[in-house]
């Protein structure tokens, strides 16, 4: 949830506040929390809070430090205290970021190795449920009362995971704890960068969404820049589109299920790509509802494709002895894009305009599956199917 509350949603608090195009654009940086994450991740897998268990009870303390944050955030006006606004934004990234660590070791515990792709699946319907609350939900109240009451809202629909939190079973085959810190730092890198490739993997996991990321960063104020309303973009970008995309990670499954993680990759690279080109149709055509609808749907849907392929790879790629921590430094590297790559796109969107901008972004996609060729003349890619 905490998500799109320090990104895409408060991309347009922010454009209505005033707040200078390049501005926003930087304010990408505020995710850079998910690119860290593995620096604390040792911590979370060597240390056990008294209550809930392992996992539960680093799960129900972020989400109850997100419910408060995520309130502070709302009573700050970002026109006024744009540095106070900044930093509580921040800190709701850093408890965010903690609460992605928790959940995708809860998720690799759980799951076999053959449940990959169905439970990666209802994984992104969990996180496509998200958005609707805090995309679609969230514009359409800011339609009709302040910001301020909006994220309000968030935080109280937030502070409801503790429910289901609580009620979750703790991981039966979680991992035995490491006995030290230095253990719990040093073994899970020790063990990855042993790989033949490793940093070739790490590599491509920072490239291939380059593009898709990129281009993401800016949808909010190109929506508003070429003429869409609020609640135009709450009912087809953060309703209608969402809702048909809602194919996508059955699609994404069964490409998986049906081609194996290698070919879901290349299949999802292409479709990503051919995504982030139809917004150069959107920039260069007069407002048409019906063109931004079917752009729109189909960006989300090749997201949601693109995503269960990442993240089966992603989830594949990390040894079940250090989940936590392997995970979320793969994880971590997979949002750079979105954060360091994502900071100056503002910048270049405002000095080559959006058609360019996007088809920028298109081009941007070419280093990540050249590197997927490589890693395939590796023999990585037969490995990596044969384990699914």
């Amino acid at each position: 949830m905490p998500l799109f509350l320090t990104s895409r949603t408060m991309q347009f608090w922010l454009k209505e506040a005033g707040v200078d195009l390049t501005v926003i654009g930087i304010f990408a940086i505020v995710g850079l929390p998910y690119t860290l994450k593995f620096l604390w991740a040792p911590f979370l897998d060597r240390f056990t809070l008294p209550f809930l268990g392992h996992r539960k009870g680093w799960l129900a303390f972020s989400q109850l430090a997100l419910t408060v944050l995520i309130c502070g955030l709302g009573l700050i006006n970002p026109a006024h205290h744009l540095w106070g606004f900044a930093v509580m934004a921040l800190l709701v990234a850093f408890f965010s970021a903690t609460q992605d660590i928790v959940v995708d070791a809860y998720r690799l515990e759980t799951l076999k190795d053959e449940e990959l792709g169905l439970g990666t699946a209802l994984y992104t319907y969990g996180y496509k449920i998200a958005l609707l609350i805090t995309g679609a939900l969230a514009l359409l109240l800011a339609d009709h009362m302040a910001w301020k009451y909006v994220y309000l809202i968030m935080a109280a629909i937030m502070g409801l995971n503790l429910i289901f939190t609580i009620k979750a079973p703790e991981p039966k085959t979680g991992n035995i704890k490491p006995k030290t810190m230095a253990e719990a730092l040093v073994l899970p890198f020790k063990e990855f960068f042993n790989r033949k490739s490793a940093i070739v993997i790490l590599l491509f996991i920072v490239l291939y969404k380059v593009g898709d990321n990129m281009a993401g960063n800016m949808l909010a104020p190109f929506y508003l820049d070429r003429g869409y309303t609020k609640t135009e973009i709450a009912i087809i970008a953060k309703t209608i589109a969402p809702t048909l995309s809602w194919v996508g990670p059955i699609l994404g499954g069964s490409i998986v299920y049906f081609f194996g993680i290698w070919g879901s990759l290349w299949i999802a690279g292409f479709l990503q790509a051919a995504s982030t080109f139809g917004f150069t149709f959107v920039a260069l055509a007069e407002k048409n509802l019906w063109l931004y609808g079917a752009v729109v749907s189909f960006e989300d849907i090749t997201a949601a494709v693109g995503s269960i392929a990442f993240v089966s790879f992603m989830s594949n790629t990390a040894s079940r002895k250090f989940t936590a921590t392997q995970y979320a430094l793969l994880s971590s590297l997979a949002g750079v894009p979105r954060v360091i790559i994502g900071t100056p796109t503002g910048y270049l969107a405002k000095q080559m305009g959006w058609s360019s901008y996007f088809l920028f972004c298109t081009l941007a996609a070419i280093p990540g599956m050249l590197l997927l060729l490589y890693l395939r003349r590796l023999n990585l890619g037969e490995k990596i199917d044969e384990k699914v």
